[in-house]
């Protein structure tokens, strides 16, 4: 390779050297880089604080025309700074060894286009700048025993429009599109990343070297490129009946694959999929809401049409944000085989209003419905099949007031689901007791034998071919009683939630990871949701 291409070439993090990890950069190297970070530190900061530096600048007289050559010095030092940075760094690589070997390595995969061949086989014992990565999966528009890719009858980013003025619109639009997304996903801001980089580096080592993760780059149907590692239990042990299913994890507006919640699934000895969202980590582009659509979109379609998982074998996982992620997902593939949500929400609108000034509030609602309508009710009754809710009681986050279970955000959107369901059980006189019994911990010692018994009967005296649709008409009997509807409702949501006694970030321990309850049936039958079938497996 000729000297200058070292410029630009990647930097290597670690070198995965058998039982060894190791790298170690020589001194131009080092400290090049160092100075390359530290003035892309310095231009974040300064990019993230440029209306309050623009402003104190303006006061001090560096916009006039005496200035303007002080500032032309400045910025000449400053280039001629990157430019030594850049020949001290490409230098030291061109001299390592270790480093020019990694070079080799890397332009031998990205001639190579098969995602399993030698080429990334070698590439995948080092561990360097995502974006230099060679694309694994392109996304495309139809996978195997698949048509067309359905897409939801709501877009949850689909703006409901106000008649508010114009100003407003603008003003929403500016707010979300500089700082606005970054407070929704702080993980897309670089600084926070650069701070966690350590962290995020040691959680991706532990992947790779403890689970033999497997760290593929997909590129989605708008051109964003995602980070990706892939854990496969399905050949390790025949006694493993998990490794057979597949559990998609969908991280929090502040978390990645690293160190995020596929821990709690990998305990269990789950074949596993992470993902980074949209400008996280070694991901590209913007945490949007029809960019986050398109990546979890790629990851399905990877997972089916490249790993070879069925629909029916894969669990989506979703916590926090990530709830968001999942179930768009489930919309577009309902034939999955379950879902569970760990401390989500119905609408984001909710959580945002209480936490920002009054004042701005109808900037903050246009804001959020024009621009990143992450809103979960819509979603939910897109999917037909089995959801399991996982509640945090102490959960600080998804609360509208803080100590007040009641208004866990993650309480609607289990009702909002249920009274889809099942309207003629969650008429609108049983609301207020549903919610009273989740304004506290849920007691799950309860004795539904009975009732179980009984939509077993209801599922084989209304599906005479083998089909039960949503909404059942359950409870529209005309012997049932209130007291009937109040011990169903009790029922059906001890059956869909999971209390866990902790806050928001706490890891969530392998006991509450379950696969989501069935509606009970003695034969195998489908189920036909807004022109949706799925079977359900026993």
């Amino acid at each position: 390779m000729q000297f200058h291409k070292y410029f630009f070439t990647p930097r290597l993090i670690k070198q995965y050297d058998g039982s060894k990890i190791s790298y170690e950069p020589g001194a131009l190297e080092k400290y090049g880089d160092q100075l390359l970070t530290a003035l892309n530190l310095m231009w974040s900061f300064s990019y993230y604080t440029s209306p309050i530096l623009v402003s104190i600048l303006y006061r001090r007289g560096y916009f006039v025309a005496e200035s303007v050559g002080t500032f032309a010095k400045v910025t000449t030092g400053i280039g001629l700074l990157v430019a030594v940075s850049l020949c001290m760094r490409g230098l030291g690589r061109s001299m390592n060894v270790a480093y020019v070997r990694f070079a080799e390595t890397l332009e031998n995969a990205k001639r190579s286009s098969a995602r399993n061949g030698d080429a990334k086989k070698a590439l995948r014992q080092y561990d360097f700048d995502f974006s230099h990565w060679p694309v694994d999966y392109v996304t495309r528009l139809v996978v195997p025993d698949r048509k067309t890719i359905a897409k939801p009858s709501i877009s949850a980013s689909s703006p409901h429009r106000h008649p508010d003025p114009i100003p407003c619109h603008v003003a929403a639009y500016i707010a979300v599109h500089t700082f606005g997304i970054r407070m929704i996903y702080p993980g897309s801001v670089r600084l926070l990343q650069s701070y966690m980089e350590p962290m995020i580096v040691e959680g991706r080592t532990k992947l790779v070297k403890t689970f033999n993760g497997e760290r593929n780059k997909l590129r989605t149907t708008d051109g964003n490129e995602i980070d990706t590692i892939f854990v496969d239990y399905r050949h390790r042990t025949n006694q493993n009946a998990n490794g057979a299913t597949l559990v998609i994890c969908s991280e929090g507006n502040a978390s990645f694959y690293e160190i995020g919640i596929m821990s709690t699934p990998l305990e269990l000895k789950y074949s596993v999929l992470g993902w980074n969202h949209p400008g996280f980590a070694g991901s590209s582009g913007r945490p949007y809401p029809d960019q986050d659509q398109n990546a979890i979109d790629a990851v399905l379609q990877f997972a089916i049409g490249e790993l070879g998982f069925k629909p029916e074998n894969i669990i989506l996982y979703g916590w926090s944000i990530g709830g968001y992620s999942t179930l768009y997902g489930a919309s577009l593939f309902p034939e999955v085989k379950g879902v569970i949500l760990d401390a989500t929400f119905d609408d984001v609108l909710e959580l945002a209003l209480p936490r920002m000034p009054e004042s701005i509030s109808n900037i903050v609602r246009i804001a959020i419905r024009e621009f990143v309508n992450l809103n979960n009710r819509d979603l939910i009754t897109e999917y037909p099949g089995p959801v399991l809710f996982i509640r945090r009681t102490e959960d600080e986050i998804i609360c509208s007031e803080e100590n007040n279970l009641a208004t866990n955000r993650g309480n609607f959107l289990l009702i909002n689901m249920l009274q889809f369901r099942f309207p003629y059980i969650f008429k609108s006189e049983q609301l207020p007791y549903a919610k009273e019994l989740l304004s506290k911990p849920i007691d799950l010692m309860i004795n539904d034998t009975d009732l179980t018994g009984r939509l077993m009967d209801y599922v084989g005296q209304n599906t005479p071919d083998g089909i039960l649709r949503y909404p059942l008409q359950i409870g529209n009997e005309a012997d049932f009683s209130s007291d009937s509807r109040r011990a169903w409702v009790k029922f059906l949501i001890t059956k869909h939630l999971s209390d866990f006694k902790s806050t928001h970030c706490t890891p969530l321990p392998k006991e509450f990871f379950q696969s989501p309850w069935e509606l009970p049936s003695e034969l195998d039958y489908y189920v036909v949701s807004h022109d949706k079938t799925r079977r359900w497996p026993r």
